[in-house]
């Protein structure tokens, strides 16, 4: 379930809301064990993947590092050859 999480910081170009925002809804389903909630959590569960996004956002915003930002398409390149190598074993 979790995933499709990824490390959101040091990326060029900077991960976007989008991003930040599907992440957080990764996050919020893992917390609570319901990929789709009922409709009596459903607010509850709206108000948190809307919190953890915001939180999200403060934190990868704030965060700083000397490191050279790293490549988010040589990243996703190394990710589909890892994914490929997983499928392909025996």
């Amino acid at each position: 379930m979790c995933r499709s999480i990824k490390t959101l910081f040091n990326y060029e170009p900077p991960a976007s809301d989008d991003e930040i925002r599907a992440a957080s809804l990764q996050f919020v389903r893992k917390l609570s064990g319901f990929s789709t909630p009922s409709s009596a959590n459903g607010a509850a569960f709206a108000r948190a993947v809307d919190e953890v996004t915001a939180v999200a956002r403060t934190l990868i915003d704030t965060l700083s590092t000397t490191a050279p930002p790293r490549d988010r398409a040589l990243e996703d390149d190394k990710a589909r050859v890892r994914a490929r190598s997983c499928i392909l074993r025996p």
